[in-house]
């Protein structure tokens, strides 16, 4: 096992997802571009389980907004720690993120934002 991977859990008001999704699926390209080997979000459906701290709770979402969980895989935590320096001096990525990060339209409140890296612990493929 020697993946790497970057896991993040944000809110992203309804109304704004379709754009917010056109962006994403070029942010991954770039993230691609700089060494990861794949590039994944996923948007929220059952987000309680009794006795558990929700997604919900800990970015603190509102009504109007969903909940996006995603990860980026990397061959390692030199490449990763590489193209986190690389990708957010990209730019294509000021261009791409600027607009949802506009403070009279904002969509993506980096703020309300969970990350983190992790090592592998334990992996089960088919």
């Amino acid at each position: 096992m020697k993946h790497y991977i970057d896991g993040f859990v944000l809110p992203i008001p309804r109304i704004y997802l379709d754009e917010y999704k056109e962006v994403a699926k070029k942010v991954a390209e770039i993230w691609k571009e700089y060494g990861a080997l794949a590039y994944f979000e996923f948007i929220g459906d059952d987000m309680t389980l009794e006795g558990t701290r929700s997604f919900i709770e800990a970015v603190v979402a509102r009504e109007d907004e969903e909940i996006i969980f995603g990860w980026v895989v990397f061959p390692s935590k030199e490449v990763r720690d590489l193209a986190n320096k690389k990708v957010p001096t990209d730019p294509r990525m000021t261009e791409l993120v600027g607009p949802l990060t506009n403070p009279e339209k904002l969509i993506f409140d980096a703020s309300r934002m969970v990350y983190g890296g992790f090592k592998p612990l334990v992996q089960l493929n088919e």
